[in-house]
Parts: structure tokens; sequence; C-alpha cells
């Protein structure tokens, strides 16, 4: 393989100055690129891409750091990511941090010493300090979903308290009289709206308790759990709504081991969109987030800030949809 080095002595110039026509970065003559551009044809010398990235302060790649790989809803997002980044000539680097924040921050070390020219974080161990630092060191970022308290770069994600009020209604409107909510996370964002958007929809029935409310950490084992304490307490519920699909998954299997039907018995409902929802039986209803647009727009804004330079953050709230199968069935149709 043909290097810069092969390439200026071909050519009969020094190094640094095939180096100025690879990153059309400072003046030569006419005659002298000529001879560089094909002593380059020539020997079939491709660039290295970092190399050429440490002269001109990129090099065409950007890294997602996602919670849980194993989580359907992010991959979604990170073909998203991929797709457009990869139009723009971009290539993205995935990192998966198990939710750990010192495995997060051992790959912002690492990143930083790649030259990566931005960073698409999903993850929700994500602190001020650590965006405050990367504003220093000039790194681009934009937080998808899950956001740090003050919002100091460019933040993306659903309308989660508008959607969780949608679910409730929607249970309402299927005939249910006594609703519970399984929720994740309280450190999330996304997880503390769906419950405010939860409670604000319920608290004024006489019916309304906050034992309705059991933590399910946004997983299929907690949604499982969650619902056989439900029904320890609250064995007269008729709705459930879980703040993620995973967790509705996780209630689906508790309440078939306890013998309750859905949606004769309980009609329920989670929140994401994933496609798993369409193969449980039966199907699950859904506040379907735009996962992909989500993934999608992250890189947009995130190459866009790379390319201009303009840093100014924003925030994006992207619309939900619900979605109605067989788990919320009407019980005249049931």
């Amino acid at each position: 393989m043909a290097t810069i080095r092969d390439v200026a002595k071909l050519a009969g110039v020094s190094v640094a100055t095939v180096s100025r026509v690879l990153n059309k970065n400072g003046y030569v003559n006419n005659k002298t690129e000529e001879k560089v551009l094909k002593a380059i044809a020539q020997l079939n010398y491709e660039p290295n891409a970092v190399a050429r990235g440490l002269a001109g302060k990129q090099t065409g790649t950007i890294a997602l750091i996602l919670p849980d790989i194993a989580n359907p809803f992010f991959p979604e997002m990170a073909r998203g990511v991929e797709d457009v980044a990869q139009a723009y000539g971009y290539t993205v680097i995935l990192c998966n941090s198990d939710d750990q924040g010192h495995k997060e921050k051992s790959y912002i070390e690492m990143l930083k010493k790649k030259y990566i020219d931005g960073i698409i974080f999903a993850s929700n161990t994500l602190g001020q300090a650590d965006v405050e630092q990367m504003r220093r060191n000039n790194i681009p970022l934009v937080v998808l979903d899950r956001a740090p308290t003050r919002q100091l770069c460019s933040v993306i994600r659903s309308q989660n308290y508008e959607g969780a009020r949608l679910a409730v209604r929607h249970l309402l409107e299927m005939g249910c009289r006594k609703i519970a909510h399984i929720y994740g996370p309280q450190e999330l964002i996304t997880a503390k709206k769906r419950l405010l958007g939860y409670e604000e929809s319920v608290k004024h029935f006489p019916w309304y308790t906050p034992s309705l409310m059991v933590p399910g950490h946004f997983r299929v084992d907690g949604g499982l759990r969650a619902v056989k304490e439900l029904f320890e307490k609250h064995p007269d519920i008729d709705g459930i709504f879980c703040g993620n699909d995973l967790m509705a998954i996780g209630a689906l299997k508790g309440l078939y081991q306890l013998g309750v039907r859905v949606p004769e018995d309980v009609a329920l409902i989670g929140f994401d969109g994933i496609g798993l929802t369409e193969i449980t039986q039966p199907e699950l209803s859904t506040v379907a987030q735009p996962i992909y647009e989500m993934g999608s727009l992250a890189a947009k804004v995130l190459i866009e800030t790379i390319e201009t330079g303009v840093t100014e953050p924003r925030l994006y709230e992207l619309e939900v949809a619900l979605v109605a199968r067989d788990s919320t069935k009407r019980r005249t149709e049931a």
C-alpha cells in the first residue's frame, strides 16, 4: 500500500506539498498540483482519514453512546443515526454504556483521543460536568431522549407528558374505571414526564391513590414483578399504563401467570412503539414514538453543528401517536 512519502517521491515534491494538495490547504501552483495528482492516481494512493483529520480537524467520524443495545428501542434509533450519517459521508462508532457512568466516561476519554468530530448521547448517566467538559474541549454533542437538567446542548426527545395523557385517555375511553401505572427510573426525564402525565390525568378520580404507581425500571422483569405487586394491593384494577413497551410485555406475562385476561379483565398499554408489541398475544397497544426519526434528526443536528460551528442549544420534541391494538379492545367488542 502506497504512503504519502511514496507519492511525494514520485512527484518530486515534499510531503508537506502533498498534504496541502490533499487537504486543499495552502498554496500549490497548478503544475505542481497536477504532478501530485498524477502520482496519487499512478500509485492508487488512498489518504488515511485519521491523518487527514489531524490536519483538517475533522475525521468524518461521529460516536453514538447508547445505554442498552439489548433494548429494541435503541437499535432502531441507531439505524436512523447511521443512515443519515452515511448519507453525509460520516462513519458512526457505536458505544454501549450499560447505563454505567464510569463506562461512559471511559468512552468519552477514548473518543477524545480518537479525534471524533462529535458525539450523540442517549444515556441517562450524562451529567452537567460531562457536558461542560465537552464544551470546553469543543466537542459538538447532541442528546437523544434523556437529557441533563440544564440544557447546554441540543436535545431531541418525544412528547412524553402528552403521550402519557393520551394513553390514559384511551384506557378511559375503553371503559376502564381504575387505572394503574408502572413507571420507569425517575432520574430519567422521560420516565418522570410519563408518570406526571398519568398522575395529572387521574388524580381527580375518587379511586386514585399513589399506591397505584409501582416501579418497573424500564425492564421486562420489572414489569412482571410490578403487575403482581399491583394486584396484591388493588385486585380490582382494570387498566394499566406502562411507561415503556418492555415493561408492558413483562406485565402481560405477569397477568397471564395470575390468570388475568387481557383485555377482558384488564386493558394494557405501553409506550415506545417497538416491533415486539406486534408479536405478543394479544398484540399490545402503545404510544409510539418516532424512534427512527429521532435518530435521524439527531444526526442531522450534530452534523450541522460540526460543519457550521454553530453550537446554540435547541430542544426538539417530536409528536407521538396512539397505536390501539387488541390489548385495549373495548369491553363490548372483546
